[in-house]
């Protein structure tokens, strides 16, 4: 009995121990395991750091973002240092052409160290493969885009230089073409830009072209009334700053005119807004081109004057026409007073004569002093104004009626 228990015993021990060699394994293996997946661990950190984005490293990202960051603190310095070193170089010339440029550019200037910090990153990060061609590709956008914004800024200031040509052209037809100049530059960026990834124009257009016949059928009103702007700016019927009036459609002072439509401020100062259509198709006068504003008069004097009463009168009045400043003279103008007509109630003294000033107080202050003097002067001779009146004659009275009282029919 004793013999067994001992060899029981001695097998317990040899099983704990087998147990507790086991368990050593085990943990070894862990440890070493945990050993194995913190090295694999670094290796991705490492290999990530190294090729972290379409193979460039994490590094050099974080250098490239600085070195833009920098730049664009740069653009403020620039501005700030290199900008106004030119405004105050430029402003010591006698013209102001070049002021005027400098202040054009300002915004393109400013945004170049932005152009340069995206050049000098993406060279930094030395990419490969399609990345390289896509950073290229961003580089001439960049550098396109300022080239256009420059010119796009520059048209005004170039534009003070057109000034021989306002005496073929209108203002209104200058800035069209500026305008116009504006959109030329606008598309050639667009298409330079898209020519640099790759994207070509010419079938954009072409398919631009049928989808702008489309639309043409359905919008004839819009290029009618374009068409009618260019026409009206063409022909120089008015020009912004006119007084002009169409019968039937608006009358008051020209604002704008405009691709489609042509701004008119009334005398209430409240702005209409005309089709050009409807200022092509319609007669229109423009007061602003007057050289002279005219007084057409018809002076009604009472039958009873006499023919000299006429005559001193119709000479007074050519008399003080004739030797008042305010008036145009012949054979500049035409001016007539003359008796014109035997009226119903008046004899006619007709006046036809222009002021030299066409601005409207003035000509209404002239008008009033005229017409105090004509007053004096018909007065000084003996005359008077005629007034509508009807004189009845009854051939036959009734014998028996009694003409104090109205006789009185009674109603059947």
């Amino acid at each position: 009995m004793v013999l067994f228990s001992n060899i029981n015993t001695l097998t317990e021990f040899k099983l704990v121990y087998i147990v507790w060699q086991l368990q050593i394994n085990f943990e070894l293996r862990g440890y070493i395991m945990n050993i194995n997946s913190f090295q694999e661990f670094w290796q991705l950190v490492v290999d990530v750091w190294q090729n972290g984005l379409y193979g460039v490293a994490v590094g050099q990202i974080l250098v490239a973002l600085l070195l833009l960051f920098s730049f664009m603190l740069l653009r403020h310095v620039f501005s700030r240092f290199v900008i106004d070193r030119l405004k105050s170089f430029v402003g010591k010339t006698k013209n102001t052409i070049d002021d005027q440029i400098i202040e054009a550019i300002e915004g393109p200037l400013s945004f170049l160290p932005i152009v340069l910090g995206v050049f000098i990153a993406t060279e930094l990060l030395t990419p490969t493969g399609n990345l390289a061609i896509g950073a290229d590709n961003l580089n001439r956008s960049l550098i396109t885009f300022n080239i256009f914004w420059a010119f796009y800024k520059t048209i005004g200031p170039i534009s003070l230089t057109f000034g021989r040509l306002k005496e073929v052209f209108s203002a209104s037809m200058i800035n069209w073409l500026i305008k116009a100049m504006r959109g030329l530059i606008i598309f050639l960026a667009i298409a330079s830009i898209l020519e640099i990834w790759g994207i070509q124009v010419a079938p954009l257009i072409a398919g631009l072209g049928l989808f702008g016949v489309a639309v043409a059928l359905g919008a004839q009103d819009l290029f009618k009334n374009l068409i009618s702007g260019l026409f009206i700016i063409a022909e120089r019927r008015f020009n912004p700053g006119d007084w002009i009036k169409i019968d039937g459609v608006v009358e008051g002072t020209v604002e704008e005119i405009g691709f489609r439509t042509t701004t008119v401020v009334q005398f209430d100062k409240a702005p209409v807004y005309v089709p050009n259509s409807k200022l092509s198709d319609n007669a229109a006068v423009n007061y602003s081109r007057m050289s002279h504003r005219r007084i057409y008069w018809k002076i009604g004097l009472v039958y009873d004057t006499s023919i000299d009463q006429l005559k001193a009168i119709r000479a007074a009045i050519e008399e003080y026409v004739l030797n008042n400043d305010d008036f145009a003279k012949p054979p500049e103008v035409s001016t007539f007073v003359r008796i014109d007509s035997f009226n119903d109630s008046s004899i006619d003294i007709m006046l036809y004569c222009f002021t030299k000033t066409t601005v409207w107080g003035e000509w209404l202050e002239i008008k009033e002093e005229l017409a105090l003097v004509i007053k004096d002067i018909v007065a000084k001779n003996g005359s008077g104004f005629a007034y509508p009146s009807q004189s009845i004659y009854l051939e036959n009275f009734p014998q028996n009626a009694d003409q104090s009282k109205p006789e009185i029919f009674p109603a059947e």
